[in-house]
């Protein structure tokens, strides 16, 4: 479903998507309003939404839209994912999944068609049986690696995510309570742009502080440390302290920030007394660094795939054998109080 007041936009993205042999458009709305009507007699995976409209707005009405369509996997194709930072990351907290600016005129390319096409994808395989749910198909076999639970105090809770992880993180991190004491890393992927109102929102999500990283941070106890758009969060011990330093260059995921350079760190830094989350997200990030995190004594927490709005990123480290628990957001939290135990409590 393509929702947007624009014809012409409407009209563009239905041939980008029409060009496809294996998509569909099955609806195309002008109102969110129209769009709820729709939703009442249509099935869908996803929804393409702008968030700017006359009457209630793709923002107003993505509740009612989420509660209409379970099923369906929300995109946000708008105007504001660049200009309003702040509408997008509410919409991305909400539960929409992914989102993608709407290219100004002439702006529309192959470049664009295909990162257009590929989230779509993710999205609608991730929950119409296709070719994400057959790859995962062994899920319920996946068992997780409890020899991996810390032995140690971790020193550091690291989450790593992508698409459909804003929600996922928001959600587990309401349920961390105030007196744990960890410093938390975060690698999103998100433009540079979007962090500065990221951080406003974790801050809210977490009870806590949260900032962007900058290089030399020490890192302090209840403490939100957000990866910047354009560089990777690591982490080096200099004498007693953890102090970060942002890195640039490629990843092997091709992510950036990626969640691979801080996981290996955090195994160098702090000899494993880690947690890493991995939550929802397309790819591979972060299974790299997941390896080495284990492998030096740290714990390896996963999303599940049926809270995941893409099980990409959980299930590379599900699947490895990495992976301590696999639980939905709300229940990762109690493994994390459980997996750092009393000693993170302050």
């Amino acid at each position: 479903m393509v929702v947007d007041d624009s014809l012409i936009i409407r009209t563009v993205l239905a041939r980008i998507i029409g060009q496809q042999p294996d998509l569909e458009v099955v609806s195309k709305s002008s109102s969110a309003e129209l769009a709820l009507k729709e939703l009442d007699r249509i099935e869908v995976d996803v929804i393409l939404l702008d968030l700017e409209m006359p009457g209630i707005g793709g923002l107003g009405a993505l509740p009612k839209i989420l509660t209409c369509a379970p099923k369906a996997q929300v995109l946000v194709v708008s105007s504001l994912t660049e200009d309003g930072a702040e509408h997008t990351l509410q919409a991305l907290s909400m539960g929409a999944a992914d989102t993608l600016a709407k290219p100004r005129a002439g702006e529309f390319g192959a470049d664009y068609n295909n990162r257009l096409v590929e989230k779509i994808r993710a999205l609608g395989h991730s929950q119409s049986r296709g070719n994400d749910r057959l790859k995962s198909a062994g899920t319920p076999n996946i068992k997780p690696r409890r020899e991996n639970l810390a032995k140690e105090k971790p020193e550091v809770l690291a989450i790593g995510a992508s698409t459909g992880g804003i929600h996922a993180m928001c959600a587990m991190l309401t349920k961390l309570p105030r007196q744990f004491d960890l410093p938390i890393l975060v690698t999103q992927h998100l433009p540079g742009s979007f962090m500065q109102v990221f951080a406003k929102q974790l801050e809210l999500a977490a009870s806590r502080t949260a900032v962007v990283a900058e290089d030399g941070m020490i890192l302090q106890p209840r403490t939100v440390y957000i990866a910047p758009g354009g560089g990777h969060l690591t982490v080096e011990k200099r004498g007693s302290n953890l102090v970060i330093k942002i890195i640039d260059g490629k990843a092997p995921s091709g992510c950036m920030p990626s969640v691979d350079p801080m996981l290996e760190s955090l195994a160098a830094a702090t000899a494993g007394k880690a947690i890493a989350v991995i939550l929802s997200g397309m790819g591979r990030d972060g299974a790299i660094g997941a390896e080495k995190l284990g492998r030096t004594g740290g714990t390896i927490l996963a999303q599940d795939q049926d809270s995941s709005a893409v099980w990409g990123m959980p299930r590379a480290v599900a699947e490895q054998g990495l992976a301590s628990a696999i639980l939905p957001p709300a229940e990762l939290a109690l493994a994390i109080m459980s997996t750092a135990g009393a000693a993170a409590w302050k």
